[in-house]
């Protein structure tokens, strides 16, 4: 367990702005305890748990399933989290399987705009406005 949570603090300060090399310096037993700041300047980090323990995110019901996937349009939706072709080879995979096996269902895959946290209006409102049936939006590594 304490080897455990000697790694969590490494990658912590990493986090937290210090370079691999700051953090090997203070070492990990000292960065763990109380001691005043090492020679180098760094000292002892205080991290924060980012969780907001009172407050759930607004929940909403999932749609509803389709009742069959033929003659319908899916989206598949790379947000670009792993690079710029992470997920990308493992849509075209998906879209390869659909024109094998299911010929009628049309695959379209997009790149999402900004990083996988931006919103994207734009496409958002192209699947409005080409009544996209499902999506797929992932990641993949």
């Amino acid at each position: 367990m304490r080897k455990r949570s000697l790694v969590l603090l490494g990658i912590a300060m990493i986090f937290a702005g210090y370079t691999p090399a700051q953090v090997r310096s203070v070492g990990m037993a000292k960065a763990a305890s109380n001691s005043a700041p090492s020679s180098n300047g760094c000292g002892v980090i205080t991290v924060l748990n980012p969780a907001v323990a009172n407050k759930l995110a607004e929940r909403l019901p999932l749609s509803p399933r389709l009742d069959s996937l033929q003659g319908k349009t899916i989206y598949m939706i790379d947000i670009g989290w792993g690079g710029p072709e992470a997920a990308y080879s493992v849509f075209e995979e998906i879209q390869a399987w659909f024109a094998r096996n299911m010929p009628s269902v049309k695959t379209v895959i997009k790149v999402k705009r900004g990083g996988y946290e931006a919103d994207d209006p734009a496409l958002w409102k192209e699947m409005g406005e080409k009544k996209v049936d499902a999506a797929i939006i992932g990641v993949s590594a």
